[in-house]
């Protein structure tokens, strides 16, 4: 008879909230099933992964910090991906001297964390990605991978990133191309519900396994209750990173500014005074920082960025959503959440507070969107979330 025991399991992220948060919760339940858990991180997480009951392992990182301009990120395609493979490779020989002599039985990563794929096949355990956002479907390289990268595949700089990206893996073993090793894991937990996952009928679900949204007890983050008198209430968030945008706040305002009955929650991030905001009428409650599920719990309407965790806590809370997206997958969100029937979608350009005000009263009023949130509300439900994950993470350790 073969039993498991007490395993040594390895997560690598990055640093950036997107990122580590999805995985917390599935960290402290394997941790309170009693295994031990390491988790490679920049120093700006170390608290955060400690809370969780893992052990952190610091590395120093090139990539920007969350608390830096969203400008460091760069404008072009190539600015937004170059960073991660720079990072991979200051990192690589970090975790690789960390975890000398302390092999871990598993590793698991987020989607960004190339050192970690390296090390899982250089150790000879399993891996398994741990992804907060979408996966690619069969043709997804040719519908969206190729017409994506094909004009940068013909310009200096981006022969220069493939080809230094293929040699890195040639000198750690690993005979992938690049676009593969990214994109295909060969064991994958998607920490998005399956209902915000394009072409979802073309997963490979040998691969890539829904557990959905893993949410856990926030109650660490603070509570928010609904003011007195007000009727209905609106959360607008840009999430964390990509919140230097003083010009839609301001519109924000004002669509709600003067709206009888409404109370609005803003959220501003760092990089914005409140002082650009102008005058703040009684009924907006500007902040820095939010605990955005207590508050959606309460909410009528969320304006967000549709970054995977805040669409699928909207959708977990049954809440409809204006999508104003910024960057990277919040795009694709933002489709999958209009064409769900439960949100509507502007361009950030385009977000004047007459528009805002007209999309969110048309929504509230709307008992189809209403009907299509429950629907995908109770779908979500029977998906798992954080026990399924951990039930499944472990099935791939090694057996005693």
């Amino acid at each position: 008879m073969t039993s498991r025991k007490r395993a040594h399991i390895a997560m690598f992220s990055i640093a950036a909230h997107g990122h580590v948060n999805p995985s917390l919760e599935v960290i402290r339940e394997l941790v309170a099933r009693g295994h031990r858990v390491t988790y490679a991180i920049p120093h700006l997480f170390e608290e955060k992964v400690a809370e969780a009951g893992a052990e952190p392992v610091l590395y120093t990182t090139t990539l920007p910090s969350p608390d830096d301009d969203p400008e460091a990120w760069g404008t072009t395609l190539i600015d937004n991906i170059e960073p991660f493979l720079n990072d991979a490779i200051n990192a690589l020989p970090q975790l690789a001297k960390a975890y000398e002599g302390d092999e871990p039985d598993l590793v698991l990563h987020d989607i960004t964390s190339y050192p970690a794929r390296v090390l899982a096949r250089r150790w000879g355990v399993p891996e398994i990605s741990l992804s907060p956002n979408l996966v690619a479907w069969e043709g997804y390289e040719e519908e969206v991978g190729e017409p994506l990268y094909r004009d940068l595949k013909e310009t200096e700089r981006g022969q220069a990133y493939f080809a230094r990206f293929e040699a890195w893996l040639r000198e750690n073993g690993v005979d992938q191309a690049p676009d593969p090793f990214v994109g295909r894991p060969p064991c994958s937990l998607v920490l998005i519900p399956k209902a915000l996952q394009p072409n979802a009928d073309r997963v490979d679900e040998n691969v890539h396994t829904f557990v959905g949204a893993c949410q856990g007890d926030r109650s660490a983050q603070g509570d928010w209750q609904r003011p007195a008198g007000a009727e209905k209430v609106a959360l607008a968030s840009l999430g964390s990173s990509f919140t230097k945008r003083p010009a839609f706040y301001r519109e924000c305002v004002k669509a709600f500014g003067d709206l009888p009955g409404w109370h609005l929650v803003l959220q501003i991030g760092k990089h914005v005074d409140e002082g650009e905001l102008g005058e703040i009428p009684s009924n907006v409650e500007v902040r820095r920082w939010v605990p955005q599920l207590a508050i959606l719990k309460e909410a009528d309407v969320f304006i967000t960025h549709a970054g995977a965790g805040g669409s699928q806590e909207g959708l977990a809370t049954a809440t409809p959503m204006v999508a104003v997206p910024q960057a990277v997958d919040q795009f694709g969100n933002a489709d999958m959440l209009a064409a769900l029937g439960v949100a509507r979608q502007f361009p950030t350009e385009e977000v004047t507070a007459e528009a805002l005000r007209g999309a969110v009263l048309e929504l509230v009023a709307d008992p189809e969107v209403a009907r299509r949130l429950r629907v995908i509300q109770e779908q979500m439900a029977t998906e798992g979330g954080t026990p399924r994950a951990a039930d499944l993470i472990e099935a791939e350790l090694p057996r005693r």
